[in-house]
């Protein structure tokens, strides 16, 4: 530092902190149009032209944290590369309606802490509208597509991509950035919004907890949200010391209630007299909320009381936390570069067309690796009928979940343990791999 060697001191903290960097300053000071690739006054230069293209970016399925945060670096680096942007409304329901406007620099300050969707956000696919949403891409002349998003984010692009063969406004580069707080996107290990969602769970049961240890005595029941992963409800449960947790990737039977039951039953002689209890919200069709609440109540009767909570909404709300902040700004950066340099590729002619796989891409955590994925070849991977991963590494936790609630159990740390854990049976009907 003393002999002024910034960029040396710079490269000797790493590439990580290179790239935060480097996103950070392209981010906050915005180039003259005289810098732009597109810059007004070198218009009639061609080759400056053919790197000018329309952007439309998007938001599809429920709010999750760290949306605007995406938009705002997607819209920013969009015009740093030269680019317009589009700002698409209420997702493809407002796509198809034309809800669509050109979005400034200026219009995205602020917005990397700002929670939910200030795009509006809609679960509706395109399938039943592709007429419509191929004329609104002609009308505005959209030469790329960024849609951030969970489940049907996913599925809609597969949609739009399969539609390519009928509808030529299609063969334009596309990316999915997962956000979702459910984390049960395909293709990726963590999604947008997980993070913030995972916090707002840790700190309602943390208060849950402290009220169960003024009463004594006390069991709560907490239903989490998800769907059908299990994902909040268990790393939630591992970081609020958990007693159990319940999902739907790993069946349970009333006998494991049972257990559970009298595992608490012998945890009210310890000094640490309460108990905690996660629920995923479809773990099981018959052993609800309630059902469970009433098994462990009578169980209980004279040792404990019991008490049932549903988190509900109040999860996908709430201002995003830092690393959804950051993960947003950096994975929404890395696709615009991708979608810039898949659009001059695939410029020929005067115009885009682009209709090979690994132009319609998911851009995903792989890792601690950020990967482009061809989302036809994601289909294989994933369980339609229950809008879930077919493997998932986070059920290598649950052994150790039980191991610090004191449940006489093992974990086999190796390899092959943590796959036959992974890739345990589920029922047959959630082996269907295609909807679309």
């Amino acid at each position: 530092m003393d002999e002024k060697k910034f960029d040396e001191a710079v490269r000797l903290r790493g590439r990580s902190f290179e790239n935060n960097l480097s996103t950070y300053r392209l981010l906050s000071f915005r180039k003259a149009d005289s810098e732009l690739p597109n810059g007004e006054e070198e218009a009639g230069d061609e080759e400056q032209i053919d790197s000018s293209f329309n952007v439309a970016v998007m938001n599809v399925g429920a709010p999750a944290a760290g949306m605007n945060a995406a938009v705002r670096s997607a819209v920013r680096v969009g015009i740093t590369e030269g680019h317009k942007m589009f700002a698409v409304n209420d997702g493809f329901e407002g796509f198809y309606k034309g809800q669509i406007k050109e979005i400034k620099w200026g219009d995205v300050g602020g917005w990397t802490g700002q929670g939910g969707s200030l795009l509006g956000t809609k679960r509706t696919l395109p399938g039943k509208h592709l007429d419509k949403i191929a004329e609104q891409m002609r009308i505005h002349n959209i030469n790329a597509l960024l849609v951030v998003g969970g489940f049907e984010a996913f599925e809609s692009i597969l949609q739009l991509f399969v539609a390519r063969a009928d509808y030529e406004e299609f063969c334009i580069p596309m990316c999915i950035l997962p956000a979702t707080i459910s984390n049960n996107v395909p293709g990726t290990d963590l999604s947008l919004g997980a993070d913030t969602s995972l916090n707002a769970i840790v700190e309602t049961c943390d208060r849950i907890k402290q009220s169960a240890s003024g009463t004594k005595r006390r069991v709560f029941i907490i239903e989490t949200m998800g769907g059908y992963c299990g994902y909040l409800a268990t790393v939630g449960g591992l970081a609020a010391g958990a007693d159990t947790v319940y999902i739907y990737e790993e069946p349970f039977d009333i006998r494991d209630l049972q257990a559970n039951v009298e595992h608490l039953t012998e945890k009210m002689k310890t000094s640490i007299q309460r108990g905690l209890v996660l629920r995923n919200e479809n773990c099981n069709e018959n052993f609800t909320t309630d059902f469970i609440y009433q098994l462990y109540s009578e169980e209980g009767r004279g040792v404990f009381d019991c008490r049932k909570n549903i988190l509900g909404h109040m999860q996908q709300g709430g201002a995003p936390s830092p690393f959804d902040r950051n993960f947003g700004t950096k994975i929404a950066a890395k696709a615009m570069q991708w979608i810039t340099r898949t659009l001059k590729e695939s410029y020929k002619g005067g115009r885009v067309f682009a209709n090979s796989e690994d132009t319609a891409c998911l851009l995903g955590m792989r890792r601690r690796t950020l990967v482009f994925q061809p989302v036809v070849q994601l289909r294989d991977e994933t369980d339609f009928v229950h809008r879930i991963p077919k493997e998932q590494w986070w059920l290598k936790l649950r052994p150790l979940m039980k191991i610090l609630a004191k449940y006489k159990t093992s974990y086999d740390v190796s390899d092959s343990g943590q796959l036959e854990h992974v890739t345990r049976v589920r029922p047959k009907d959630s082996n269907t791999s295609t909807a679309i």
